[in-house]
């Protein structure tokens, strides 16, 4: 998963340098900030200049989802308040992924937070290293702004892997993204996340209550 992080880190440079931002705030972007979809998406909220309370809420919608997150994240293993901290700051879909997994039940909480720390350090030495390389890279290079969402779609078809007999559920996704690009094509994001929640709640009601009429 490191590896993987590394080129998109290599890839949010390369963006940073050639949108004319000098190169240490691809270092600060990913150290404080991180949040990687949302580092791609700051580089041209940045370049229009938008107002800080549009880049608030951009910033919240695109996040969100981590507060879901942390309803399963392990963080009660995780020994220490600044161990804490830090462990809730770094927490990313890819840290996710693989905490919640089958095969992190046994893990300790140190392994979780080295976990984190590396994933970090991947990103941050990834973007440093394309922004230090960016001028060197022509700008007919295309492609970079999609790395994220080729890591995403990795992600969601090991999830798939895992849970074979959840397959409704990226079925459920994408009615929902299909149905938002339909009716709210402006808000698609938004949209989508709103009705792809309501069918996840709809679902879970249904089939808690089924064992009831049994």
């Amino acid at each position: 998963m490191g590896l993987g992080l590394l080129p998109l880190g290599l890839a949010l440079g390369v963006l940073i340098t050639h949108a004319g931002l000098p190169w240490w705030c691809a270092s600060l972007s990913t150290a404080v900030i991180y949040a990687g979809s949302f580092e791609f998406l700051l580089v041209g909220l940045v370049l229009a200049a938008v107002p800080l309370a549009t880049v608030a809420l951009t910033a919240f919608l695109v996040n969100v989802r981590h507060v879901f997150y942390a309803l399963s994240f392990p963080l009660d293993r995780v020994s220490g308040r600044l161990a804490r901290a830090y462990s809730t700051f770094a927490l990313n879909d890819e840290s996710y992924a693989l905490a919640t997994g089958p095969q992190a039940r046994s893990w300790s909480g140190a392994r979780l937070l080295w976990l984190q720390v590396l994933m970090q350090a991947y990103w941050v030495g990834g973007a440093t290293a394309g922004a230090l390389l960016g001028s060197v890279v022509p700008d007919t290079v295309t492609g970079l702004d999609f790395a994220l969402t080729a890591l995403f779609a990795v992600l969601a078809l090991d999830a798939v892997r895992e849970r074979r007999g959840d397959l409704p559920t990226p079925l459920l996704a994408l009615l929902s993204a299909l149905i938002a690009r339909l009716i709210v094509p402006g808000q698609l994001m938004m949209g989508a996340f709103a009705l792809f929640t309501g069918a996840l709640l709809v679902r879970h009601l249904v089939t808690r209550a089924r064992p009831a009429h049994a």
